[in-house]
């Protein structure tokens, strides 16, 4: 938000606009100062967005020795273009924080995907292990870039033609029958009804922790594990359940697995473990394989063209979901308001510099996204109201922007209070 105000700050001195405050949040100052120029530069209470005041002639009388230098009486085309820097500069600082992140490299997992038994995709045909090639039109390299290909899709809900190649190198075209979803759920909804999720490492002791039964008893690492007890296992997190399920009645059980292709068969007794952040839990000592990493890492300038694709494509996506709520296509449940963008920009800190640096250019994208609808008071109302004055040859009167204002900050009071109370019921009612 800092950096919208800054866009209109640079701009307005550059138009020769006299700017009389640059605030950074609202409310009162915390910290403040006078540059030399005579603008005074502060930091407010209320760190949500913050503004800059300009000498206009709508707010009080005027020097005429600095009229010159009022917003009103400049043209046209420098008014546009000081409302429209403040976007403009969220753009740029998109652009510009994905180009980062795909320099320091952007860390992503295969697309290898599952889905939960019986479930709309189990139903569809997506099977554990396959790894989605097509979501679509669009091809898919990551497995956030299939996320992000169904979540967009779901918002239509319309049958979704999907590639994948199973664990056999076989290619297969399946739908996601996305038009058996019910209407008026949010996207982190429809995915769950939907089952796809990320693949559990298949049944392979990448690690053999020395010292532990399957170490004892002559597993190596790089052994296919068939079954437990005789109980097939097909993927890793099968032979945690098998073992903690048989372990309970004996700890000694019997293991069958591939080596080289070859069968083989051990008998071990599984031990109880543990560490200091959880309670026993009855281990054979072995560790699954890391899931397939796909980082995207460019030069400057493939990263700068990445950059520029990435920030299209989230454009053109989310003016189609608020296309889409405003239609009644997608649920207004999408919306998140501050308690959302909070958790999310937790979560993102979390993963690490590249994820907080893809958070913080959609954040900034969203911004000049939201202001430049064309609501008054945002600047995109401005702009709306600019382009009349083009067409008409003189400036909307005083009255219908006066009456803009309130339709405007009616509008804005009821997207806020809509994105809260969607913020709230996730927390309590999380399903």
């Amino acid at each position: 938000m800092t950096f919208h105000e800054f866009g209109h700050y640079w701009v307005a001195r550059r138009c020769g606009v006299k700017v009389l405050r640059f605030s950074i949040g609202f409310g009162n100052a915390i910290w403040k100062r006078i540059g030399r120029d005579g603008t005074e530069y502060q930091i407010a209470a209320i760190p949500l967005g913050g503004y800059v005041k300009m000498l206009d002639a709508r707010e009080g009388e005027v020097d005429p020795a600095l009229l010159h230098q009022e917003f009103t009486n400049q043209s046209i085309w420098k008014r546009i273009a000081i409302v429209a820097a403040g976007p403009g500069f969220n753009i740029i600082f998109t652009v510009a924080a994905f180009w980062l992140m795909f320099v320091i490299g952007r860390t992503d997992y295969a697309p290898i995907v599952t889905a939960v038994p019986q479930s709309l995709a189990a139903q569809a045909g997506i099977k554990p292990g396959d790894r989605v090639l097509t979501v679509g039109d669009e091809a898919i390299a990551t497995l956030s870039g299939a996320n992000d290909a169904i979540a967009n899709a779901l918002l239509s809900r319309t049958p979704l033609p999907v590639t994948v190649r199973g664990t056999d190198g076989t290619q297969r075209s399946i739908v996601l029958p996305l038009n058996r979803l019910p209407a008026g759920e949010d996207v982190g909804q429809y995915m769950d009804k939907l089952g796809i999720e990320p693949a559990s490492p298949p049944p392979i002791a990448a690690i053999v922790k020395p010292g532990y039964p399957a170490a004892m008893a002559g597993m190596q690492a790089g052994d296919q594990v068939v079954s437990v007890n005789g109980v097939p296992v097909k993927t890793f997190e099968d032979i945690g359940k098998q073992v903690t399920a048989d372990a309970v009645k004996s700890p000694v059980m019997s293991v069958a697995f591939l080596r080289n292709g070859k069968p083989m068969q051990f008998m071990l007794t599984a031990r109880l473990d543990s560490t200091d952040s959880s309670k026993p839990y009855w281990a054979i000592g072995i560790g699954q394989q890391p899931p397939e990493v796909a980082i995207q890492h460019y030069g400057p300038i493939k990263a700068f063209a990445e950059s520029l694709d990435l920030t299209w494509q989230r454009t053109t996506e989310t003016f189609g979901m608020v296309s889409k709520m405003l239609t009644g296509e997608a649920s207004t449940r999408n919306l998140s308001g501050v308690i959302g963008i909070a958790q999310v920009a937790n979560a993102a800190a979390s993963a690490g510099a590249d994820h907080f640096l893809e958070f913080l250019g959609l954040v900034s994208l969203s911004l000049a996204i939201v202001n430049l609808l064309p609501i008054p008071i945002l600047d995109g109302g401005h702009l709306l109201y600019y382009l009349i004055e083009l067409v008409k040859g003189s400036p909307v009167s005083e009255r219908t922007m006066i009456a803009g204002q309130y339709v405007g900050i009616a509008l804005l009071f009821t997207l806020m209070g809509l994105a809260f109370y969607n913020d709230i019921h996730r927390i309590i009612l999380p399903s």
